[in-house]
């Protein structure tokens, strides 16, 4: 049997499971507008272990979700999971955060299209069949009343963006899934334990997490 256990901090949702053979025997999560990610993120890890009634000897490995999504939690995440895998010599799987989203919509037809804010109204977004392969990959995007005009099939969005989008987004074949809002370590388990089977893994020693965009710290303004 494998334990794994996942991190994810993409979002506002700090999430952290524990699952045996792809299946979730343990979770916490807590979406927080103030981003308590590092608060919060080492006493989850802490408690699941605990719920799981086993040790962190007992992990054959970590998977972290690798973005895009906030600079700042996914750093807090990849951070945490390195450490795990470097003092317990385990393997590091990266997960990428629009998949788990879309793993979260169970449907049968047209397309799934997982959205996270980055600001304004622009996304981070991917547009996945319901058996989760790539129909077009990762991009940050304005939405405006042309995007994905193109689809004739059944789209249905999931991520924290439907507030700003469906005054735009307004097509008969626009489904907003709005209870799916935020990634979730609970998800990342089946996906995680499918890497681990086929050993893709990630070089612990370099991987990055993908922001997708620069991260830009501006300077305040100096009143005269």
């Amino acid at each position: 049997m494998s334990f794994i256990l996942n991190i994810e901090t993409a979002t506002k949702n700090c999430s952290v499971s524990v699952a045996k053979d792809g299946k979730t025997i343990a979770c916490n999560e807590l979406a927080d507008e103030g981003y308590s990610h590092a608060e919060k993120l080492h006493v989850f890890i802490e408690e699941v272990i605990a719920k799981a009634a086993i040790s962190v000897q007992n992990l054959a490995a970590i998977a972290v979700s690798q973005g895009p999504g906030s600079y700042t939690g996914l750093r807090i995440g990849v951070s945490a999971a390195k450490g795990l895998c470097y003092a317990l010599n385990i393997p590091l799987i990266a997960v990428d955060t629009l998949q788990t989203l879309a793993s979260q919509a169970e449907v049968a037809d047209g397309k799934i299209i997982p959205m996270l804010d980055a600001r304004r109204m622009e996304v981070y977004s991917a547009i996945f069949n319901p058996d989760l392969t790539i129909d077009r990959a990762i991009k940050a995007e304005i939405i405006d009343e042309n995007s994905f005009q193109e689809y004739t099939d059944k789209l249905y969005f999931v991520g924290d963006c439907a507030d700003k989008c469906k005054a735009v987004l307004t097509k008969e074949n626009f489904v907003f899934l709005e209870d799916i809002k935020y990634p979730s370590a609970d998800a990342m388990s089946k996906i995680s334990y499918d890497k681990y089977q086929k050993s893709d893994t990630v070089d612990v020693a370099y991987f990055e997490p993908y922001y997708l965009k620069d991260f830009m710290i501006t300077a305040p303004s100096k009143k005269e």
